[in-house]
Parts: C-alpha cells; structure tokens; sequence
C-alpha cells in the first residue's frame, strides 16, 4: 500500500466562493502514481468546506443565497462568536456543507458519478487556507 499527502493553497479575494478543484485532485492523482484506492480531501479550515457536486453556476448561486438565509452575516452582532471577529455565520455555513470528501479512484482516475466535482467552499475569505489531500491505495 502506497501513500501520497499534499497541500493545495488557496486566497479567495471575496468573503465567499466555490472553486472547482477537482483538476488539482486528479493531478494529485497522477503525481502520486496510485491507480486503485482512495482520495480524502479535506479543507484544513474551520471555516471552508469540501464537497462533491454539479459545477453548474446557478446552482452556485442557489447554494450562496441558501446558506446566507441559514447562516446570514448581518448583523454580526446576532452572534455571541462574533465578539472580536465576524465570522460566526462562515463556521455554520462549513458545517453545513462538510469538512471533506472520500473518492474512489479507479484505474488512476476519480471514480465519479455523472456530473460530480468536487469544490473547495470558502465561507470567510480574503486570507491563505489549505486543503489535504490524502491519497492511499496501490
């Protein structure tokens, strides 16, 4: 059984954004040389996400009006987190939207359903944040 580790880094100019990484993971992938295993990406942030879906822009936009009516970011004030900071609204967007993902891999490639991706979900941005990826398998 072999091992594979990276860190993919990212600095979102806006507070909130999907970014569709799902190339950056199959290079992974391929630079890890694994053909059959597992790939666990995990967003190494209390206050991004991971998670598998469509990369179909209104569905994005779906999602940001969704999570603002769940978790909305005004008034900060409504927070008792936000003393000091004003992002408890980003910590309760990422719960609901997951920590990371688990994906086959099959003969060196993501063994993905019809039209699965798999997004990095930035909730509080405008800083540097890492994504793991964790492959094994042989």
């Amino acid at each position: 059984m072999k091992t594979f580790r990276k860190e993919l880094w990212f600095n979102v100019q806006s507070r909130r954004a999907f970014i569709n990484i799902t190339p950056d993971v199959q290079h992974c992938i391929d630079e890890s040389g694994i053909q059959e295993g597992l790939v666990l990406v995990n967003a190494m942030h209390i206050t991004a996400s991971v998670f598998i879906n469509d990369d179909e822009s209104g569905l994005h936009h779906d999602y940001d009006k969704w999570l603002e009516k769940l978790a909305p970011h005004e008034p900060v004030s409504g927070y008792r987190h936000n003393v000091g900071e004003d992002n408890a609204d980003a910590h309760m967007k990422r719960q609901i939207m997951g920590r990371e993902s688990v994906i086959a891999i099959t003969e060196g490639k993501l063994d993905f359903g019809t039209w699965e991706r798999i997004f990095y979900g930035e909730f509080d941005g405008r800083r540097k944040k890492r994504v793991l990826v964790k492959i094994i398998g042989e």
